[in-house]
C-alpha cells in the first residue's frame, strides 16, 4: 500500500576491478535437482484462492480504510486516491499480462483452474463494484465531511462572476498555452491518447455547414488538478478551500480553442494501456540501450482499460472504442471526478486536525541519541542491531551506516543493491563520494525494477561517471534482494559490516513502509554476502550458503525442508509451529507445505498484507492455519518467517510467489543473535494479538474486519510507534 525484499581480500577487489562497467552476468547453471517436494495427491484440487481476485480484495481492504470513519477525514481521502493508483498498477501489469494470454491463444489455466478469459471476466465485474464504491464512498460520504470543514468541489456552474473572472484570468494565462487541441477528420487521424492521462473528448460543429466533429484536449498533468477558488478562513478557525476541478476549467473555456465553431458537449475519458514488458536480453547487447528502447515501446502499449464519466453520449462512447480499439467489457462508467489520485492534493492543506499526527522516527538506541550518534562499526562489533522502519529512523541507521563508510579511510569497498531509491538518493551520493575517495565501489542497479526504470538508468549513469563499478544484474533474473557490504580494515585483520533488509534503499518509502533490516559483523553472514557478490558479478556458481537462503536456486527449497522439519518435530512430540509475515502467499508448493503441517498438527500463523492464495479453517485441510491481514497508516512490507521447532527466524526481500522464488534474485538471512530474535518475537506477537485490528481470511474465501465491533481494539502500528518511543 500506500508495494511497496562481508567481503573481503583481493580476490574479491581484483575480480571487481576486472568487471567492465555496466557489464551483465550470466546465471550461472543450476545445481543439482533437490528431493522433490512431495507430491500433493492427498490434498484437494481446490485448494488455491486466485491470485487476481485475491489482490482485488486486498484493494478493497484498502478502500474499507476510506469507508472508516474512524481514520483522519483527510486519511480517508488520501486511502480513496491509494486505492485508484493501486488499480491502475493493477490494469497496467496483470490485465494486461492475462490479456496478451488469451490474444496468444495460450489456455493456461491458473492455480484455482481459470482460464484467461475467466478470469478477466470476473475481474471486470468485481473492478466495476469496486470502483463505483469507490465513487459513492467519495461522493456520499467523503466529500461531505470535507465540505463540514469548510473544503469544497465546485462545478463551473456553482460559481459567482467575481470568481469566473479570476479564474478565466488563471486560465489565459496558465493553462490556455500548454493546451493543444486535436482535431479528427480525414486530414487529422485520431491522435494517440497517453497512459493514464485525463482528456476531453469534445463534439464540435461548423456553423455554416452544421457538421459536427470530434477533438481531443488533454487535461495537462504539470499543473494542480484541482483549481483553488478562493480561500478562506472556516467558520471552526480550520483553513477552507474551494476547488474546481481542471477539466471544469477547461470545458468553460473550450470556446476559446475552438474559436469560430459551436461546443456542443464534451466529456471526460481515461485510457489504461499495457506497461508489462520483458526485456529480450541479448548477451550481446548492451542492457541499459535494451532498457531505453523498451521504456520507449511502454509508452505505445495496447489499451486495457477505457475510463469514462457517467453521462458520456452513446455516440462518442462508440466513437473511442473504435478508434482506441477497446472491448466494450474494458468500459468502467465512473460517476463523480475520474482519478481520485488527485485527492492526494488535499493532504497538503493547513488542517492538521483532519490528518494523522505527525510522525517523526527516532533513533535506534544502538547508533545513539539526539546529537550523540555512535560510531557504527563499534557498535556492530558488540553485536547485531535490529533496525523497524519506520520507527527507527533510516537516516541514522541504514544511510549513516553507508555514509559513515564512504567517509573512513579504514573502509576498502562497499558493496550496494540497489532496487528503487529516491529522486534525490543520498545512498547514491554517499557511493559517488566513496568511488571518488579511492574506495572500491560495486554497485548493482537493477534496471528491471517496475516504472522505477528510467530513474534507475539515470542513477546507473551518474554512478558509472563518479567510477563505481555498475553492474546489471544477471540475465534473465531481477536482483531484488536489499544488501550492502562494507569491508574494513582493522589493524592486521579484515572485517566485513552487512546489512540486509527487507525494503529498499530509499529514505522516502522508509518513512512510509513498515520494513526492517539486520546489521551484523557476523563472519558467516559476511562471508555469504561477499559469495552473493561474487555471483552477481562475476561468473562465481554459488548455490549454497551458511546463513543465507538465496533464490532463484535455495529459498523455496530451504523454507518448505524448514516447515517439513517442523512436522518432524511435532511427530516426535517436541513443540512445533510456524509464523509467517509476508506481503503476498501464492507459490503452491510453500501453500501445499504449510497444508500438510496444518495436517499433522501444527499451528500455522500467517500475517499478509496482499495476496494470498491459501484457503484456512478448511476442514479436514487447514483447521490449524489461521491468515490475517494488517493495514493502516504505513505499508506493512516486511517479510519474517519463524519455525518455532527449529529455533529459528529469518529475515528478507522474499515473498511467497513464483516470480521470487524462481525469477529473482532474493536473500533470506538468519538472525541467531538472542536480543534480535526477541525483538522479531515482540513484533509477530503484536501483530497476531486477538486484540489486533486486522482482517481475517475464512475458510469460504471471504475477508472480515477483527476484532468485533465491542470487542477492545488495539491498533499494531500505533503499539510499535509506543515501543520505539519506550526505546523498546
Amino acid at each position: 500500500m500506500s508495494t511497496h525484499g562481508g567481503d573481503t581480500g583481493p580476490t574479491t577487489a581484483g575480480r571487481a576491478e576486472s568487471i567492465a562497467d555496466g557489464a551483465v552476468a550470466t546465471v550461472p547453471p543450476a545445481p543439482p535437482a533437490a528431493t522433490p517436494v512431495p507430491a500433493a495427491t492427498d490434498l484437494p484440487d481446490d485448494r488455491y484462492l486466485n491470485r487476481e481476485l485475491s489482490w482485488l480484495d486486498f484493494n478493497a481492504r484498502v478502500l474499507a480504510l476510506a469507508e472508516d470513519t474512524s481514520q483522519p477525514l483527510l486519511e480517508r481521502a488520501k486511502f480513496l486516491a491509494i486505492f485508484g493508483s493501486n488499480l491502475d498498477e493493477f490494469y497496467m501489469v496483470r490485465v494486461a499480462g492475462l490479456k496478451r494470454r488469451e490474444e496468444a491463444g495460450l489456455a493456461v489455466r491458473s492455480a484455482d483452474g481459470l482460464t484467461p478469459r475467466e478470469q478477466l471476466a470476473q475481474i471486470a465485474m468485481r473492478s466495476r463494484e469496486l470502483t463505483e464504491r469507490q465513487a459513492r464512498i467519495c461522493l456520499d460520504s467523503v466529500r461531505p465531511e470535507l465540505e463540514k470543514h469548510d473544503i469544497i468541489f465546485v462545478t463551473w456552474s456553482d460559481l459567482d462572476d467575481q470568481q469566473r473572472l479570476r479564474l478565466s484570468g488563471y486560465f489565459s494565462d496558465h493553462i490556455f498555452p500548454v493546451l493543444t487541441p486535436l482535431a479528427v477528420d480525414p486530414a487529422h487521424p485520431f491522435p494517440y491518447i497517453s497512459n493514464l492521462s485525463v482528456n476531453l473528448a469534445v463534439m464540435v460543429r461548423d456553423p455554416d455547414t452544421r457538421l459536427e466533429r470530434f477533438a481531443r484536449v488533454k487535461v495537462p498533468n504539470n499543473v494542480p488538478r484541482l483549481v483553488r477558488v478562493e480561500s478562506d478562513q472556516g467558520g471552526r478557525g480550520s483553513p477552507g478551500a474551494t476547488f474546481l476541478p481542471l477539466e471544469e476549467l477547461i470545458g468553460a473555456h473550450l470556446g476559446e480553442l475552438f474559436a469560430g465553431m459551436e461546443v456542443v458537449d464534451w466529456h471526460i475519458f481515461r485510457v489504461t494501456r499495457n506497461a508489462d514488458f520483458e526485456v529480450e536480453e541479448d548477451r550481446d547487447e548492451d542492457l541499459l540501450q535494451a532498457m531505453e528502447r523498451e521504456l520507449a515501446r511502454r509508452r505505445f502499449g495496447p489499451p486495457v482499460r477505457l475510463e469514462v464519466a457517467e453521462q458520456m453520449s452513446e455516440h462518442v462512447l462508440e466513437l473511442l472504442l473504435r478508434e482506441l480499439e477497446v472491448d466494450p467489457h474494458d468500459v468502467v462508467e465512473v460517476p463523480g471526478l475520474l482519478d481520485l489520485s488527485c485527492l492526494w492534493q488535499l493532504h497538503a492543506l493547513p488542517t492538521p486536525e483532519l490528518k494523522d499526527e505527525p510522525f517523526v522516527p527516532v533513533t535506534h538506541p544502538a547508533f545513539g541519541e539526539g546529537e550523540s550518534p555512535r560510531d557504527v562499526f563499534t557498535t556492530l562489533r558488540d553485536g547485531d542491531v535490529l533496525v523497524h522502519h519506520p520507527y527507527d529512523s533510516f537516516s541514522t541507521s541504514v544511510q549513516r551506516f553507508i555514509e559513515q563508510a564512504a567517509g573512513d579511510p579504514q573502509v576498502l569497498a562497499i558493496k550496494q543493491t540497489l532496487y528503487r531509491t529516491s529522486g534525490d538518493s543520498p545512498i547514491v551520493d554517499a557511493l559517488i563520494d566513496a568511488a571518488e575517495a579511492g574506495k572500491q565501489v560495486v554497485a548493482l542497479v537493477e534496471l528491471k525494477a517496475r516504472f522505477d526504470e528510467q530513474a534507475n538508468i539515470r542513477w546507473a549513469r551518474a554512478l558509472e561517471r563518479a567510477g563505481v563499478h555498475v553492474v546489471y544484474g544477471l540475465m534473465g533474473l531481477k536482483t531484488h534482494c536489499k544488501t550492502s557490504l562494507v569491508v574494513r580494515q582493522e589493524g592486521s585483520t579484515i572485517r566485513r559490516y552487512c546489512h540486509i533488509g527487507t525494503g529498499n534503499y530509499n529514505p522516502k518509502t522508509a518513512r512510509l513502509y513498515e520494513d526492517i533490516g539486520l546489521f551484523t559483523a557476523e563472519p558467516a553472514v559476511g562471508a555469504d554476502l561477499t559469495d552473493l557478490f561474487n555471483s552477481l558479478t562475476g561468473y562465481a556458481r554459488q548455490t549454497s550458503y551458511r546463513s543465507l537462503l538465496v533464490a532463484p536456486y535455495g529459498i523455496r527449497r530451504g523454507i518448505v525442508e524448514r516447515i517439513e522439519g517442523e512436522i518432524a518435530h511435532v511427530r516426535a512430540g517436541r513443540p512445533a509451529g510456524i509464523r509467517i509475515k509476508v506481503n503476498s502467499l501464492v507459490d503452491e508448493q510453500v501453500i501445499d507445505a504449510l497444508y500438510r503441517a496444518a495436517l499433522a498438527g501444527i499451528r500455522v500463523d500467517v500475517v499478509v498484507r496482499g495476496i494470498c492464495g491459501l484457503i484456512p479453517g478448511r476442514l479436514g485441510l487447514s483447521e490449524n492455519i489461521h491468515v490475517r491481514s494488517i493495514l493502516g497508516r504505513f505499508l506493512e512490507h516486511s517479510r519474517v518467517l519463524h519455525f518455532r521447532g527449529a529455533g529459528e527466524h529469518w529475515i528478507g526481500s522474499a515473498d511467497m510467489m513464483h516470480r521470487n522464488l524462481d525469477r529473482r534474485v532474493e536473500v533470506l538471512v538468519r538472525v541467531a543473535d538472542p536480543a534480535v530474535t526477541t525483538e522479531l518475537d515482540a513484533m509477530l506477537s503484536s501483530a497476531l494479538d486477538p486484540a489486533t485490528r486486522c482482517w481475517v481470511l475464512e475458510a469460504a474465501g471471504s475477508w472480515s474486519p477483527s476484532p468485533s465491533a465491542e470487542s477492545t481494539v488495539r491498533d499494531h502500528q500505533v503499539q510499535e510507534i509506543l515501543r520505539h518511543r519506550r526505546g523498546g
